[in-house]
């Protein structure tokens, strides 16, 4: 078979290569721009300088079309923390370099430091398809979810804390109507206040049951064990603003303390083990 000139011996085998060239260098640098729309600019966490690289690797900002008619986001344009900044962090650096560790000065889990850490998410709940809010107590639930039959209604239980004293008792559950799960115990403390745990960080002990038919014997009574944090600390534990109602950055708040407590909880956890 001859082939098909276009002009003198351009052909189309020729012209079809330089067309995914083309097209392969520019999928190539809009990839790169658009791998930076998250993360960038990139700025420098000692002298706050910013660095928006070339202009092939910079796409701009990006707006987020929010949902359920709630407008549009611009990362960028939302201004820093003020704790964010050098200088207002209640730590200091082991050494003076950029990216050496900080050693919290104060109480590291109410500073949200290090393990305590959260993200400034937006202060707003978390929503279903249906734009009802995802995490409720298990009676305000839109579809009336249920505590299985077969399964330990966690609800009248004590709590026992790190510490192995008693923080108080399980007043409630919240759960997510999205995926239809235990999410936080609501957790009345020794003083009376209100709390929320995070489930995951909940094991129930105790009498054990195998499909709710059988019943394995233990003397042990029937107990929330929270390991994370002391008896004393579930009184200072991020509260809600709304009652019924949690915010994705309360969300945050809640799971860093948690999370910071199986650090700073005790003194012997930010101990080396050898």
């Amino acid at each position: 078979m001859g082939n098909v000139y276009i002009a003198g011996l351009f052909d189309v085998a020729e012209l079809t290569f330089i067309l995914f060239f083309i097209f392969f260098v520019g999928l190539v640098i809009y990839l790169n721009r658009e791998s930076r729309r998250e993360g960038y600019p990139l700025e420098h966490e000692q002298t706050g300088i910013i660095d928006r690289g070339v202009p092939l690797s910079d796409a701009g900002k990006k707006t987020f079309h929010l949902p359920h008619g709630r407008g549009t986001y611009v990362p960028e344009d939302v201004p820093r923390d003020e704790l964010s900044k050098v200088g207002n962090i209640p730590a200091k650096q082991t050494f003076g370099a950029a990216g050496a560790p900080w050693e919290p000065t104060g109480d590291a889990m109410a500073d949200g430091l290090g393990t305590a850490a959260y993200a400034m998410r937006e202060d707003y709940p978390d929503l279903t398809m249906d734009g009802h809010p995802r995490i409720v107590p298990i009676a305000n639930t839109v579809h009336a979810i249920e505590i299985a039959a077969q399964d330990r209604n966690p609800v009248g239980l004590s709590v026992y804390a790190a510490d192995k004293k008693k923080a108080g008792v399980v007043s409630d559950v919240w759960v997510d109507q999205a995926e239809h799960l235990i999410r936080y115990l609501e957790i009345t403390t020794n003083s009376g206040k209100k709390v929320l745990a995070p489930m995951a960080f909940a094991a129930v002990q105790g009498k054990s049951w195998f499909g709710g038919l059988i019943p394995i014997v233990d003397d042990q009574p029937e107990l929330i064990d929270i390991d994370a944090i002391r008896a004393d600390q579930f009184d200072t534990v991020p509260a809600i603003a709304t009652p019924g109602q949690i915010t994705r950055l309360e969300e945050d708040k809640i799971q860093a303390y948690y999370g910071g407590g199986y650090i700073h909880a005790l003194p012997e956890r930010s101990e080396p083990w050898i």
